[in-house]
């Protein structure tokens, strides 16, 4: 009998396709260590150089904008998580008969452009002052990622068996222990997946940093695009600016997309 074809062509298209992904990636990483000339001519062969690093740090202080990047993306996902929790717990666990239509007006709001919302929250920024300040990105980062975190966590908290839950009160345990000693241990895996994804969406967030901050509170997105400019854009310093504000976040991604694709499949398969 004639083996089929087809886990060849599986095989060679899944390849194909990620190579495909994966070549932007590998071109921006060339091009950060090439001159301008160079970058300008997509010369593939070239002897690398680390010049549009160093200017890169000297012209806009890499250090400041990562710092912004790594405090407003840590500080906006635990802030969400401490507020996420507790609203998918009592969701979870004391639904109503408006718990479904909350769910889904959360999650309605995500697919609002976040330009729509621009004015009224430069605006309010502006009156109290927070215009170009850390606190202003963190409360928007966490508001913005809210809906996600409630909906996962939601899906983690119901995936616990309601015959522990049951067996736990019928002991006397208060609301508190019954989530310190059996809900926390059981979907720790599903709040640390939030906590991660979050943390990623955060740190790529570019539409609010680039219209709230200027130069005290700009993150890395800042930071690359200051790199364009009305004579054109400089390719191999955007190219460099761009590796040092994503490398980060990919290794941190690699290290942890076990936890990251579990919690985006939460709830998935039953």
């Amino acid at each position: 009998m004639k083996k089929t074809p087809f886990p060849i062509i599986r095989t060679v298209s899944a390849w194909g396709v990620a190579l495909f992904l994966f070549f932007p990636l590998f071109w921006l990483t060339i091009t950060a260590f090439k001159t301008e000339g160079q970058a300008i001519a997509a010369e593939l062969f070239f002897s690398p150089t680390l010049a549009s690093f160093a200017e890169v740090q000297v012209r806009s202080d890499y250090l400041l904008f990562a710092k912004n990047s790594l405090i407003t993306s840590l500080v906006s996902t635990i802030l969400g998580i401490l507020i996420a929790v507790p609203a998918a717990y009592s969701m979870a666990f004391f639904p109503t008969k408006r718990t479904r239509d909350i769910l889904l007006w959360m999650l309605s709001t995500k697919m609002m452009p976040a330009v729509g919302a621009l004015v009224p929250v430069y605006v309010m920024a502006q009156t109290v002052g927070m215009l170009d300040s850390l606190t202003a990105l963190i409360i928007v980062f966490t508001l913005s990622n809210l809906p996600i975190m409630v909906w996962m966590l939601f899906s983690a908290f119901k995936e616990v068996p309601k015959d522990i839950l049951e067996a736990v009160r019928l002991d006397g345990a208060s609301v508190w222990e019954e989530f310190q000693h059996v809900i926390l241990p059981l979907t720790m895996g599903g709040i640390a997946s939030t906590g991660l994804l979050c943390l990623v969406l955060s740190w790529n967030e570019a539409f609010w940093a680039l219209n709230l901050t200027s130069a005290n509170a700009g993150t890395l997105a800042s930071l690359i695009a200051s790199y364009s400019s009305p004579e054109g854009l400089f390719w191999a310093k955007l190219s460099a600016a761009s590796l040092m504000a994503i490398a980060p976040i990919i290794v941190f991604g690699w290290f942890s997309q076990k936890q990251l694709v579990q919690g985006l499949t939460f709830g998935a398969v039953k």
